[in-house]
């Protein structure tokens, strides 16, 4: 077979269709676990995860893996899509829909949903943590000793300094900087980098590295006075079109691979479909409380 033919066969399609869907399952298990500490955990946890997904090399080359995935899954749907409608071009006269599913039927439908869903959650949440200069850092309120609060950046455990104050607009400001640089006759003289680092200008010096606080992002997006509940509805109803693509996506990826038989089928079935129940109610529930939450 030419390569061309190849490339173009729907059987390929298919196996690429399965391949990519299989591992984007086990991409949804993982950030599933992490995205529970949001309501299980603490946000010291939560954001020492996310510290870890993305600076760790071996997370960050599946995370790159997981775009591809992302992208190569979405393609392969609307070639394969396209491709079925050309086969034929005129539909059924009558149809009862008792040869497939709701899901089945509408499976390009649901990706267009949920791939919308994945581009303004990594606008809002993603991208943020990744270029957003005005991303919060984590912040903890200290008793200055004189009976006053005061807050100040948390560092992580390699920091030189454990503690940078802050003024109270909770950033780091430029009379903070002119007094170190004061106090040390110069020695000192700092700048913020890369939006978590603050370096020795002099000596290229990291003084300090603080954590990114993507916990309070999220809650703050949830819990939005204007716009959160739409946000929890909108994230809600997206879980929704994940559950329906799931229920027939998982055990058609084993059909096309070819991993069927009476015995096998069943369980794949049964686990198929618990895996598109629990995983995006999981994933639903997680807004609803983090919204509602006091």
């Amino acid at each position: 077979m030419a390569k061309s033919a190849l490339l173009k066969s729907s059987i390929v399609k298919k196996y690429w269709m399965a391949l990519t869907g299989l591992f984007l399952c086990l991409f949804l298990a993982g950030h599933l676990a992490g995205n529970l500490q949001l309501i299980f955990g603490t946000s010291k946890q939560f954001n020492e995860y996310a510290l870890f997904m993305t600076t760790n090399p071996a997370v960050k080359l599946l995370s790159y893996l997981t775009y591809i995935s992302i992208l190569f899954h979405a393609i392969d749907g609307i070639m394969l899509t396209i491709q079925n409608k050309k086969a034929r071009p005129v539909g059924y006269a009558k149809t009862d829909g008792s040869s497939s599913s709701l899901a089945s039927r509408n499976m390009a439908v649901l990706g267009t949903v949920i791939m919308v869903f994945i581009a303004t959650h990594m606008v809002n949440f993603w991208a943020k943590m990744h270029f957003d200069k005005n991303m919060p850092l984590v912040q903890k309120e200290m008793d200055n000793g004189m009976g006053q609060k005061q807050i100040q950046l948390v560092g992580t455990k390699d920091s030189q300094m454990p503690y940078m104050q802050l003024d109270q607009s909770g950033k780091l400001s430029k009379e903070f900087f002119e007094t170190i640089k004061m106090q040390t006759q110069g020695q000192y003289d700092l700048e913020v980098q890369d939006m978590t680092k603050i370096v020795n200008k002099k000596t290229g010096e990291v003084v300090f590295e603080g954590y990114k606080d993507l916990y309070k992002l999220t809650v703050d997006f949830f819990k939005d006075a204007k716009y959160g509940l739409f946000f929890t509805i909108g994230y809600v109803l997206a879980m929704l079109a994940l559950a329906f693509h799931l229920w027939h996506g998982f055990q058609s990826a084993f059909q096309s691979l070819g991993a069927t038989s009476s015995k096998l089928t069943p369980a794949i079935k049964f686990f198929g479909r618990a895996f598109a129940i629990i995983v995006p109610l999981l994933f639903a529930i997680i807004p609803v409380i983090l919204h509602f939450k006091k």
